[in-house]
């Protein structure tokens, strides 16, 4: 199984949903780093259980314990590890799935791949692994900042209801539950959550992000795309089924000459490519955004089977998120944060 991802800022998250604790290992980063264990605080608290009345009512205080890498305040080069414990963890909630495979969850697949599998909660294979990826990427987003290089992301949609085109005030996300830029959609996508639950049922919906403040030529232009390992990070978050960078699936309907991005002295004329060409960052401002599927684990009575190859109805107890949208928002960041400083360690050695 590979817990690692990066080459030279790489990381390795740990701990089950229900185990004693989460934690990684972020390798990679250099010496000299200014880490603020107040602003990795606040990353884990975006992302943390029972923080409103659109997430799952699990209370983890999720307090980022540093343990290595860390001298003064500043990285020192050597790895740097966080804990985080996990409390309240309600294991005899998943009794009645320990011997059957609940719908739209990785049960089934990993009872067959490693003929064994933690029940509670999904162990590795739960959400809660995301909260070590984001005490990663908030280290990653420190080092992106001395670079002059920040990323936003936003819920755009939940299920049919959208927010306004951007630019965005980036400013509205954090003061509304759903974490939407957009303050009169944020109402009505608070409640199309609230119906879902009611209703015994979830809703997916839909990330939009920025990264802005990139050189010209992160990435590689063979494999390892700006918007390949980008793809590859944002589709590791368990819930995200598609992505789109730039104009994305638009760009089908299009001609060449209206979806090339023309350029003058002073630079790109448009952004249709969502700042990306060739693999590479092109300068402009990076835009992507995610399809997020809706909860898998609902209360309502669903068909499954157990165990022994039995038909058996299934209904899903416990504390579960009725929408994963506005808790993956910071986990998006997180995960755009490794890619990027990844691959600005990797473009010092492109050139002499």
């Amino acid at each position: 199984m590979n817990n690692s991802f990066g080459s030279l800022f790489r990381i390795t998250t740990f701990g089950e949903s229900h185990g004693a604790a989460l934690g990684v290992i972020v390798d990679g980063v250099p010496a000299g780093i200014h880490i603020d264990p107040q602003f990795i605080q606040q990353e884990l608290d975006r992302r943390k259980p029972g923080q409103s009345a659109v997430s799952t009512q699990r209370k983890e205080a999720d307090c980022g314990e540093i343990l290595s890498g860390v001298f003064q305040g500043v990285s020192t080069g050597t790895p740097i590890a966080i804990l985080l414990r996990n409390g309240d963890h309600h294991s005899a909630d998943y009794s009645n799935v320990a011997e059957l495979f609940r719908p739209g969850h990785a049960d089934y697949t990993f009872q067959k791949k490693y003929d064994i599998r933690d029940y509670r909660g999904g162990g590795r294979s739960s959400g809660r692994e995301t909260a070590a990826r984001v005490a990663a990427g908030a280290i990653a987003k420190l080092f992106l900042k001395e670079n002059g290089i920040s990323i936003k992301a936003c819920t755009s949609q939940i299920g049919k209801i959208k927010a306004v085109p951007p630019p965005y005030n980036w400013e509205n996300v954090e003061q509304n539950i759903v974490r939407s830029a957009d303050m009169d959609a944020a109402e009505k996508m608070a409640l199309a959550i609230k119906e879902a639950q009611a209703k015994k049922d979830s809703i997916g919906g839909a990330i939009y992000g920025e990264i802005s403040g990139l050189p010209v030529g992160l990435g590689e232009p063979v494999f390892d795309k700006l918007d390949a390992l980008l793809a590859h990070a944002f589709m590791s978050i368990g819930g995200v089924k598609g992505i789109e960078i730039g104009d994305g699936f638009e760009v089908a309907e299009k001609l060449g000459s209206e979806n090339n991005d023309q350029m003058n002295v002073n630079g790109f004329l448009t952004n249709h490519a969502g700042g990306i060409l060739g693999g590479m960052s092109n300068g402009n401002t990076v835009t992507f955004r995610l399809a997020v599927k809706p909860t898998p684990s609902i209360a309502s009575v669903q068909k499954s089977v157990n165990i022994r190859g039995e038909e058996v109805d299934v209904e899903i107890t416990g504390r579960h998120d009725p929408c994963l949208v506005p808790r993956i928002v910071p986990i998006a960041e997180a995960m755009a944060a490794l890619v990027i400083a990844d691959l600005l360690l990797r473009n010092r050695a492109s050139k002499k």
